[in-house]
């Protein structure tokens, strides 16, 4: 039985970021390369993780600002 072509999304930063690590993403997941490219350059996993709250710090803060408000979806589970 032949293999089968699977057309997958990749997030690019992380692509380039293997490529110019010399990584071969071959047979991995995007969890699975962000893990490893963690391990292999902290660095550049902390400077992706300070961009992305960076790029997403408006949405952080009113998703913040909506629980302070309305509390969570899963308060009337807690029993504490």
């Amino acid at each position: 039985m032949g293999k089968v072509d699977l057309n997958i999304e990749i997030d690019p930063e992380l692509l380039s970021q293997a490529k110019k690590l010399g990584v071969s993403v071959v047979g991995l997941s995007e969890t699975q390369l962000r893990l490893l490219l963690q391990k292999i350059d902290p660095a550049g996993a902390e400077a992706r993780a300070r961009r992305w709250a960076e790029e997403n710090a408006e949405a952080i803060k009113e998703h913040n600002e909506r629980i302070e408000r309305r509390g969570l979806i899963s308060d009337h589970f807690r029993r504490w």
